[in-house]
């Protein structure tokens, strides 16, 4: 195989700017192999962020959402920390699954809707990324974000629908990054859910770094629960899997903990009460956007299907409330924003919004639960 991967980020980009097909990721997954990302040139996300915009020309704006920041009563000392969660819609459902009747399939074309994905990362800046349904990891999100200085992670699905799919790209996944500049990693672990005992679909990636700046030693890990109606049960037995691996993990919340995921599940589940009323004492971030600091949005996703109009919020950021501080998140697209056709769009590239958040260290590291 021929490795596309030259010292200029226009060679670089040439990866990107084509819509490969798996043929050829296959082999590109065994040029990625040969290669050790820490030996590949840095690009600017300066010059990237530029390349997407020439392939993007001849669509709408990005649309312009703004940081809400919180006002606390202990400035901190320190970088806060920006962790961004996204379903990014995997490119063989949303082609081959999905049917999103109001969207063209135009807009899904994968070589300027990854333009879309990497111009929304690149202007949110995230020092940790945690994605959903990636199956194009090793052509496109891999080789380019470690030039941006990130540690890369992705754990497929073992039984990926995305495979079911005519022309697929190869399973999809949970993904990680995390920027080496920023933290160190300690401890990775892959976590394949059980509920009921077996082995599931879904799986976990749970990462604890160290924060250069402040030694401070924390965990953060990404997940993608089961979809559908009538499947809450389920749910709920991978939510307690995945919190008994993570009390493990923080040795009991002794680590400070965030976790991202689509749950699939609205506030009203039990899986979302799990994580509630855990002994983690954790919180859900988005809710400090709402008027009594106790309400999740109203939506983190919203789609036409053929069977009509799905409006939820199934997207959180969880954190240690005891250990961390929400400074910052970032708002939600509006109704008019998002238009009548709803997601994806020529304007937004996934059917979920991107949720980011600027978190910082509770000044008193020994405060009790």
């Amino acid at each position: 195989a021929v490795c596309s991967m030259g010292n200029s980020t226009s060679r670089l980009y040439s990866v990107l700017a084509k819509t490969l097909s798996s043929g050829a990721v296959s082999q590109h997954q065994e040029c990625l192999e040969q290669l050790d990302s820490a030996q590949l040139d840095p690009i600017d996300p300066k010059d990237l962020l530029e390349e997407c915009q020439i392939v993007l020309q001849k669509r709408p704006p990005r649309f312009q959402r703004n940081f809400v920041n919180l006002k606390k009563n202990t400035a901190s000392n320190h970088r806060p920390i920006r962790v961004m969660q996204w379903n990014i819609l995997a490119q063989a459902l949303g082609e081959g699954k999905d049917n999103f009747v109001q969207c063209p399939m135009e807009a899904l074309k994968w070589e300027e809707r990854k333009c879309l994905i990497l111009e929304e990362i690149l202007a949110y800046k995230p020092d940790i990324l945690c994605l959903q349904e990636v199956d194009h990891y090793f052509d496109t999100f891999e080789p380019l974000l470690s030039r941006l200085g990130y540690q890369c992670t992705f754990f497929p699905k073992p039984w990926s629908p995305c495979l079911d799919v005519e022309h697929n790209n190869g399973p999809d996944g949970c993904a990680m990054f995390f920027l080496k500049e920023r933290f160190e990693l300690v401890s990775s672990a892959n976590i394949r859910l059980t509920a009921m005992k077996l082995k599931t679909n879904q799986v976990a990636i749970a990462q604890t770094l160290k924060c250069h700046e402040t030694g401070r030693l924390f965990c953060i890990a990404v997940t993608h629960l089961k979809a559908r109606t009538g499947w809450e049960r389920f749910r709920s037995a991978q939510g307690c899997d995945l919190l008994q691996n993570l009390k493990d993990i923080t040795q009991g919340a002794k680590i400070p903990l965030i976790v991202c995921g689509d749950f699939n599940a609205e506030p009203t589940e039990e899986v979302y009460r799990e994580f509630s009323n855990s002994s983690l004492n954790l919180n859900s971030a988005y809710k400090v956007l709402s008027p009594d600091g106790q309400s999740e949005p109203p939506y983190t996703t919203w789609k036409i299907r053929p069977s009509g109009e799905c409006r939820h919020t199934l997207d959180y950021i969880w954190y240690s409330q005891h250990a961390l501080n929400v400074t910052s998140a970032l708002g939600l697209l509006t109704e008019e924003q998002i238009g009548p056709n709803r997601l994806p769009s020529f304007n937004y590239p996934s059917d979920h919004l991107s949720l980011v958040c600027d978190f910082s260290f509770n000044q008193d590291p020994d405060r009790l639960l």
